[in-house]
């Protein structure tokens, strides 16, 4: 730089220097001086700073260093520095760096303290800190002396300087804390620090941001490690016990300031809940890893949780019961959750409820957080459930065992507090009052003291009871005997009392209203809705009017009228044909509980509402609103997104909670309720019937509203796309539990379920075939969750169509999703293998980690029976033996590929090792041995014992054992159920294909396999009984909906198929029971018949099933189409079947007592005719016995034997030959011929004369032989009549009788009563052409029931009609009186009727005697007077007649009634018709006939009064008459 005069400085310098003299001799003089004058101008303080950032590595220009290096440089300074001082210079050094320090941290732009430096700052700092470390590694530097300075400066020092010095190892955060005068000043700098770095954190960029975790992080750690180290440790370090006060002290008052957040959480201070859950980073337990002893951590971990348990309990239990509703988990503060959740990680759920339990025995409770925390444990902590259930266990037996109310009161609070979470997690409150109050085993129960104290315990909380709790208890009260019943009297009057003060009067309850509910009550008009839908379920499951609903119009009067009728007649448009909830109000209106006011008011609002909605079609229905069902929306999509992360699992449970309240925010008012009904109550969907497409209806349960479909789409759309997005990271086994959780809550509302339950059906029973592969993985995950969260799930009534299933008959929810899936169809054959091998698949990865037992216990069976019928059926390598597993095991993400083969993907699934142990193929051999082993034990017990052997195995676990393998195998009989499903005609495969199948399942897999594994042990006869049971009971599930008297529908082709019997499967049967014909015969001169167990089959089916379920007209029903069942199969079988030989000494005979006794009991009941089988049975019993005679050494004799027999143990098979001969005799001849080529049997060839003589009397007018019975020729005769028109012919042909011929025209006076009857039943019905009504209908004789159209056929010559039965019967009664023949006894019962009649009276059917009195009274216009007096027993039999015809009424017996008029011939005319016959005839009766009337006097009394006292008025004593004829002419 040039001077002046353009003269550089050094040119000017060196002019100055030649000028003036230097005062040094010498440089060492020179440098001294120098010395001295930075000695007299230097800063140390400045100096450390400017030092330390010369220090930095590198030197500029390239220059080298020179010289001494700065760190000496400095040591030098400080040496010299601190001996003109007098203090060394480690002391120097301290004191600097402090005054550095304090002028740092001062140096801020920031008007208060603020725990982090600016930039500027923090470099600074970073320049003293090397250098301060340079002179530690010098040893020139006082760590304690630097501590204690610290604390002299004037303002405490910013927490990052104070971080950076911990972090650089220069002073730690403990040893500062060690050497501060006083602890309160020391918490109180730290807390304030703490609180502002948590404040600033949220505002600050995201380096600071990392920079204040850091900070965190690193003194969490230490106080920690020095506020709650190990006693030991502490014995060790007692310099260090104000440090342990310290970071206790700071921990508790960061908690504190943390939970007085909470309660400011709700006022919306943003950025004070956003600076607590800052701190709560403290409490990650990762945070700490291997710095800390576990120990330490627990102890930490453990004493937060107490304190906050116990923090500020300043509400009373009183506040407790009031206030707990709003302490669920979605109410709870989301901060004071996420505080919760992060404790209890250091801890095991029963480590958690253990610490909760001591908590609350050992100190005084903040319950507003305890109760939180059981409601974050119970959500969050699956295992929750069975602990909490333990702890209540343990809690009353305390409380009763001590008599302490606080137990007590800590029970109830929990109890009630888990059930708010709802029974996805814990039971309902009032299944768990229930459960521990509800019987004489309950805690109470073992004295009067602790019923006392239970009652005096409840009556102390209902000042602060809310509703829902008191009903519970008025509802299920405690189990009380009966001489202590005053006292729980006394405990509902004050619960009333208290329900009356929060006006929920008791008379509003509804009928069926929900008590498990933790919510405040529902309004009485909601309530009365839900009354109304559960009335109706009844009534349309029973017919019948519920008895709650009776006993409410009565009892109840206010609640019936103010709010259960107004709910039941709310105006509507009206059905073209009337439905259920309009037959319900027809039967409350017939039964005088409507008012007719309020009934025409109804109508009338129903029909202005019908005009209303002409007027404006496109009025909508009011939607649901829409918030909630965004809000639903997308917490799911929350979920999705955590479900994929598997760092956020952690979150799946809580956020579900948060899912489970928008669920029940968007199911609305009527689900605020945790729990809608009874957990115990069935889920009602409707299914459609067999061949119906009607959609399903879900039926809420008691006291639920119906759920939105919209909303159960969205939970399976949500479902399957969580599935599926997991899947694009993970196999199922590593997705983690949200979709386990998802399915649990889904679960836990119970009024989602029937809805839920009822998409299914339409989704997999009706969409099947038209789904995607997306959509079946996706329905196949969601059923296999489904039977996991089974226990959560009430049974299932899945009503078929218009039938009703059996009352009380419910599935689980396994049974019911595995009843949807039908093979019928090749569409539906084709789906059912997809969906079964893609929901095996899952299960199989899903839970391949759980212990096997573990595993069996998820498998729903029916599922793994499906497989197993239906992989063999559509592939011909799985019906072998599995030689090889397979090569690559079935995975789940192939399973989604478009172009997969699903017939070789669940082959793949068949070949895996794993699906075959399901089989328990080696289990089978295990327990086989098991059972050898255990008959050697048996054997050897006595003998000599042996250690080894097992113990003697009880029948119980041994059968046990036997059903738990039986499980999963499919067995024969559910084999034949399935196959019996298949549509032959739209089979998948042809009928060869199918032949082949059906004789390899039977031969080759399920007739030699043993019964243990769902087999026939080789056994013929057990194979056909396990067909033939199959086959009916299909045929009956299947026909149950064409049984009922109300269905009516267009039958026909579908009538017929879904009732026919499967041909292929009776082809099969018919094999079987041929092959069961060849076996060794029996050896002359044993006199034991063969066993025939067709007809014990038959006949145990009918005798051995429980009536107790459903009706007796839908038990009867039941019973005929059955009967009609057996008669088709036994037409079925081979004629042969029906007659077996036995040897009566060295002669083979036929033995037809087991045929003979079955048509006695039963088949003789299901003929229209009421007195003959049908032709079908009739012939085939004629070709059987022609078959079975030729093992007889003479066929005739044999023949002839088994009809003499006829006439006294079976006259109905005789009856049915005279009925049926025109058709039959030529059969018979035909046959005979074939077999033997010899004239007729004897007693064949008598039935033929027989025939020809009555046809010969009808046609020539030839005399009548009188045959011996003289019922058979009277048959013989009817039948004939019958055959030939008109009548009159016959009227003639009466005249024409010999006077031998009595009991021949009582017998035919018989038949033709039974005509008359069967004309009544089944108005023109051909007696002739019975068999072609039955191939139109499906069903043979249904119509003897309640066939309600008239049934005829044009080719019948003449059909039954009442009228010309009724003449003809009068004819024949004329006939009879004016020969002056005796016939009245005709109508006494079989035990009671002379011989001659018995036999007629025996051959009839059940439902035709029991209509006889119809018959009797029907004959009144032909009774002459001098009947009265001819015939003594005539009044005894009328009058047992019309008692009868009243039995009959009274009991609700279906009268018949005419075809035409249904006010002909009415049921009461009938009765008074036969009532004023019987007054008319009284006082004509001479007296023997009016003393025969005596045992039946009483009955009458009962039915008929004044008719009884008219009989007892002629029935005294002719003296006493005519006394009473004298005092009347006074």
């Amino acid at each position: 730089m040039a001077g002046a005069g353009g003269r550089s400085w050094r040119d000017l310098l060196a002019g100055r220097a030649r000028k003036r003299r230097s005062p040094f001799g010498s440089a060492a003089e020179l440098q001294g001086a120098a010395l001295r004058l930075l000695d007299q101008h230097q800063n140390l303080a400045e100096l450390l700073l400017e030092v330390g950032d010369s220090a930095k590595p590198g030197v500029q220009d390239g220059a080298e260093p020179r010289g001494v290096s700065p760190e000496s440089f400095i040591v030098s300074v400080l040496q010299e520095q601190a001996s003109k001082l007098g203090v060394p210079t480690a002391t120097l050094a301290a004191k600097n760096a402090v005054a550095n320090v304090e002028r740092i941290c001062q140096d801020s732009a920031s008007p208060s303290q603020v725990p982090l430096l600016n930039s500027d700052q923090r470099k600074r700092l970073t320049c003293l800190l090397q250098t301060v470390k340079d002179l530690l590694a010098n040893n020139m530097f006082c760590r304690s002396l630097f501590c204690q300075e610290m604390w002299k400066m004037k303002e405490p020092p910013v927490l990052e300087a104070v971080w950076h010095l911990h972090r650089g190892d220069i002073v730690g955060l403990a040893e500062l804390l060690d050497r501060s005068p006083a602890g309160p000043a020391a918490v109180e700098w730290l807390c304030s620090s703490l609180c502002g770095l948590c404040e600033q954190a949220g505002d600050i960029s995201c380096g600071d941001t990392e920079l204040a975790q850091g900070i965190l992080s690193d003194f969490a750690i230490v106080f920690l490690q020095h506020g709650f180290e190990q006693a030991v440790e502490l014995g060790r370090k007692v310099e260090f016990q104000k440090v342990a006060y310290i970071c206790r002290a700071v921990l508790q008052r960061m908690l504190a300031w943390v939970l007085d957040a909470v309660g400011k959480e709700k006022q919306e201070d943003v950025s004070m809940v956003q600076a607590a859950r800052f701190w709560l980073n403290v409490f990650n337990v990762s945070l700490y890893g291997s710095v800390a002893p576990p120990d330490s951590l627990r102890q930490f971990f453990r004493h937060t949780l107490t304190e906050v348990l116990t923090y500020n309990p300043a509400l009373k239990v009183s506040d407790a019961i009031q206030m707990q509703k709003e302490w669920s988990f979605t109410r709870t503060s989301p901060l004071l959750t996420a505080l919760y959740r992060k404790l209890l990680v250091a801890f095991s759920v029963k480590e958690s409820i253990c610490q909760l339990q001591q908590v609350l025995e050992s100190h005084e409770v903040n319950w507003q957080h305890v109760l939180s925390c059981v409601s974050t444990l119970v959500v969050c902590q699956a295992e929750a459930e069975q602990l909490f259930k333990d702890l209540l266990s343990h809690l009353l037996l305390k409380a009763f065992g001590n008599y302490d109310m606080e137990n007590m009161i800590t029970a109830f609070l929990i109890a009630r507090q888990a059930a708010l979470e709802g029974p996805a997690v814990f039971m309902p409150y009032s299944e768990w009052f229930k459960a521990s109050f509800g019987s004489a085993g309950g805690y109470h129960g073992s004295s009067k003291k602790s019923l006392v104290f239970l009652l005096e315990f409840l009556s102390e909380l209902v000042p602060f009871e809310a509703a829902p709790y008191l009903k519970v208890h008025i509802m299920f009260p405690p189990f009380v005997p009966s001489k202590h019943r005053s006292l729980l009297l006394e405990y509902i009057t004050l619960a009333k009392t208290r329900l009356a003060d929060l006006k929920v009067a008791i008379e509003d309850m509804g009928l069926y209203e929900d008590l498990s509910a933790p919510e405040e009550a529902v309004q009485p008009q909601a309530q009365a809705l839900r009354d109304v839908e559960k009335a109706l379920q009844i009534f349309e499951n029973t017919r019948k009017i519920p008895t709650s609903v009776i006993e409410a119009s009565i009892f109840r009067r206010p609640y019936y009228t103010s709010w259960f009728l107004p709910a039941l007649l709310r105006p509507r448009v009206l059905p073209k044909a009337p439905d259920g909830r309009m037959a319900f109000i027809d039967s409350l209106k017939r039964a005088d509980k409507i008012p007719s006011s309020l009934y025409s008011t109804y109508l009338q609002a129903c029909h202005a509402m019908k005009e209303k909605v002409l007027q404006d079609d496109s009025k909508a229905e009011p939607s649901h609103a829409k918030e909630p069902f965004e809000q639903l929306k997308a917490e799911l999509a929350v979920l999705r997104t955590l479900a994929v992360q598997q760092a956020q699992w952690e979150e799946v449970a809580a956020q579900l909670a948060v899912v489970s309240d928008r669920l029940r925010r968007v199911l609305g008012d009527s689900s605020e309720d945790s729990e809608a009904a009874p957990f115990s109550s069935p889920v009602r969907v409707a299914m459609p019937a067999p061949g119906l497409a009607a959609c399903p209806q879900s039926v809420p349960a008691p006291g639920l509203a119906a759920c939105p479909q919209s909303v159960v789409d969205l939970l399976l759309t949500s479902f399957c796309q969580t599935l599926l997005a997991a899947s694009s990271f993970n196999p199922p086994d590593r997705q983690g539990p949200c979709l386990s959780l998802l399915v649990k809550m889904m679960c836990g509302h119970r009024n989602l379920l029937p809805a839920l339950l009822g998409r299914l059906c339409q989704l997999i029973y009706h969409q099947g075939p038209s789904l995607g592969a997306a959509h079946i993985l996706g329905l196949a995950a969601f059923v296999i969750h489904l039977s996991e969260c089974r226990a959560l799930i009430p049974g299932v009534e899945a009503n078929s169509g218009a039938s009703q299933a059996v009352p009380g008959k419910a599935l689980s929810v396994s049974e019911y999703w595995s009843s949807l899936l039908l093979c019928r169809t090749e569409e539906s054959f084709a789906f059912c293998l997809r969906f079964c091998t893609a929901a095996a698949a899952y299960l199989m990865c899903k839970f391949s980690s759980c212990s096997h037992e573990d595993f069996c216990a998820l498998v729903p069976p029916g599922l793994i029976k499906k497989l197993q019928y239906l992989v063999p059926r559509l592939s011909l390598e799985a019906r072998g033996v599995l030689c090889e597993e397979a090569k690559s095991a079935l995975s789940w993400s192939s399973l989604s590929c478009p172009s997969l083969n699903y017939r070789r993907a669940s082959l793949c699934l068949w070949r895996q090792a794993g699906f075959q142990e399901l089989l328990k193929e080696k289990a089978f051999q295990f327990l086989e041995r098991l059972g050898k082993l255990q008959k050697l034990r048996n054997c050897r017990a006595k003998a000599c014992p042996s250690p080894w052997l097992p113990a003697v195995l009880p029948g119980k676990w041994w059968r046990g054992k036997q059903l738990e393998i039986l499980a999963f195998l499919l067995s024969f009989r559910e084999w034949l159920l399935m196959e019996l499903e298949v549509c032959p005609e739209k089979d998948i495969l042809s009928a060869s294909e199918r032949q082949d199948f059906h004789h390899w399942a039977i031969y080759q897999r399920y007739l030699p396999a043993p019964s243990a594994a769902g087999g026939c042990d080789g056994d013929l006869e057990k194979a056909c009984a396990v067909i033939l049971n199959a086959i009916l009971d299909s045929s009956q599930s299947r026909g149950s909906a064409w049984c009922v008297p109300s269905f009516r529908l267009d039958l026909g082709a579908c009538a017929q198929s879904r009732t026919s019997l499967s041909p292929e499967i009776l082809c099969r049967l018919q094999e079987l029971v041929l092959e069961l014909r060849c076996r060794p015969k029996l050896l002359p001169g044993c006199s034991a018949a063969q066993r025939h167990f067709l007809f014990e089959l038959l006949q145990g089916r009918l005798t051995g099933r429980d009536p107790e379920h459903g009706s007796a007209l839908g038990e009867q029903l039941w019973r005929q189409q059955e009967l009609l069942l057996h008669s088709r199969i036994l037409l079925g079988l081979p004629a042969s079947t029906l007659v077996t030989t036995c040897w009566k000494g060295n002669k083979a005979v036929l033995d037809c007592d087991s045929f003979f006794c079955f048509v006695n009991s039963e088949l003789k009941n299901v003929s229209s005719r009421g007195y003959a089988l049908s032709y079908g049975i009739t012939a085939h019993f004629f070709r059987g016995l022609l078959n079975a005679s030729l093992d007889c050494e003479d066929a005739a004799e044999g023949v002839n034997q088994a009809l003499a027999t006829c006439q006294t143990k079976c006259p109905v098979v005789l009856l049915s030959a005279a009925l049926w001969w025109p058709r039959l005799e030529a059969a018979l001849c035909s046959q005979w011929k074939r077999l033997f080529g010899a004239p007729l049997a004897e007693e064949l060839a008598r039935l033929r004369g027989w025939h020809s003589s009555a046809s010969r009397f009808l046609c020539s007018g030839a005399a009548l032989p009188v045959s011996d019975p003289p019922w058979l020729s009277a048959a013989f005769l009817h039948g004939a009549i019958l055959q030939q028109s008109p009548r009159g012919r016959g009227t003639e042909a009466l005249e024409r009788l010999g006077t031998d011929a009595e009991q021949l025209l009582v017998a035919l006076l018989f038949f033709s009563l039974l005509d008359l009857i069967s004309a009544r039943i089944a108005p023109k019905l051909c007696p002739l052409s019975v068999e072609p009504w039955l191939a139109w209908f499906g069903e043979e004789g249904t119509a003897s029931l309640w066939c309600p159209i008239p049934l005829g056929n044009p080719g019948c010559q003449e059909g039954v009609d009442f009228q010309t039965s009724l003449e003809w019967s009068l004819q024949i009664l004329q006939c009879l009186q004016g020969r002056g023949t005796s016939w009245p006894l005709l109508f006494h019962s079989a035990e009671g009727a002379p011989g001659r009649f018995r036999v007629l009276r025996s051959a009839a059917s059940q439902r035709h005697t029991r209509l006889l009195p119809l018959a009797f009274y029907s004959l009144t216009p032909s009774f002459q007077q001098e009947l009265l007096q001819q015939e003594p027993a005539f009044l005894s039999v009328a009058l047992q007649m019309y008692i009868q015809l009243l039995q009959l009424f009274v009991e609700g017996e279906v009268l018949p009634q005419s075809d035409r008029d249904p006010t002909e011939h009415d049921p009461l005319e009938l009765i008074s018709a036969a009532r004023q016959f019987l007054l008319g005839a009284i006082p004509h009766c001479p007296a023997q006939s009016l003393g025969n009337i005596q045992p039946l006097l009483s009955t009458c009394e009962e039915l008929d009064p004044e008719l009884a006292a008219t009989l007892l008025h002629f029935s005294r004593p002719a003296v006493d008459m005519e006394l009473e004829e004298e005092l009347e002419l006074f």
